[in-house]
């Protein structure tokens, strides 16, 4: 941190937790405001992500796999899977490929999060210059709302080429309660609940267990700065939460990849 910056438990949290931004325009006050470290630590992952896969591919033989390759074909196969499990269609034209990039770069952006908060923060601040970088972009609420909206467009759009305008007005007015007309406003009420929590359970989930993680590790990081017995507990328990922590961003970017699955079967299946 900043040398003229009274290091407290107030400021050490705020410094962490402070994206580096940027308004459009370069208006103070413009309506929309970039998350600099957002944007570009996910579309670097993203890259990463694809880049790994696509070399994978390139570099893949028929004959006796080199373990890269084999970790590769389990992951593939285990999402291919869960997909067949779900989706009872063509699941290899859409629907697996993207549950696979949706796989691979969730847990990239939430394995950012298994780093040294402090010494990712002194690299950020005496390497690169930057005094503000959020390493984890699914800390971000706008990351998890962002991907979750696009699957909701996405559910949104494979309800219309299914099932035709016709057919999903038709679901949207007759289901689940029944064809009266006396019940379409119920009907259509029930799915307007429905469609809208989708996206705000599929967001708020991600990001509430990856930023609880977050803040677990400023803590543990807080307590290091009270004195040795601090430092030694603080790092022991920060290595031990660490270790767990493998296994929230895995699961969480799992249950983000099923969901997104499951949201788009519903898509698929008439009522």
């Amino acid at each position: 941190m900043a040398a003229d910056i009274e290091l407290t438990p107030t400021s050490y949290i705020e410094h962490h937790l402070t994206h580096l931004t940027t308004q459009v325009g370069g208006l103070e006050g413009s309506f929309w405001t970039l998350h600099v470290d957002t944007l570009v630590t996910s579309i670097i992952l993203g890259v990463i992500g694809l880049g790994f896969m696509w070399l994978m591919v390139r570099k893949a033989t028929p004959g006796v796999p080199s373990k890269r390759q084999a970790f590769v074909e389990l992951t593939v196969e285990f999402i291919d899977d869960q997909v067949k499990n779900s989706f009872h269609g063509d699941r290899h034209a859409f629907i697996a490929p993207t549950a696979l990039a949706i796989f691979i770069w969730v847990l990239l952006m939430n394995t950012m999060d298994i780093l040294p908060i402090d010494i990712m923060a002194w690299i950020y601040e005496n390497v690169f210059g930057l005094h503000n970088w959020r390493t984890v972009p699914t800390t971000d609420v706008n990351t998890t709302f962002a991907l979750a909206l696009s699957v909701w467009f996405m559910v949104i759009y494979f309800n219309l080429k299914v099932k035709g305008v016709r057919g999903w007005t038709f679901e949207l007015f007759c289901t689940p309660f029944g064809k009266n007309p006396l019940l379409w406003p119920l009907n259509l009420l029930f799915n307007f609940v429905e469609y809208v929590s989708k996206p705000l359970s599929h967001s708020l989930r991600l990001f509430g267990n990856i930023y609880a993680g977050e803040i677990i590790f400023l803590l543990l990081g807080m307590w290091a700065a009270t004195g040795i017995a601090g430092t030694f507990f603080g790092a022991l328990l920060g290595a031990g939460w660490a270790i767990f922590h493998i296994l929230i961003v895995t699961l969480q970017a799992f249950i983000f990849m099923m969901l997104t699955v499951v949201y788009i079967s519903m898509a698929h299946e008439s009522h």
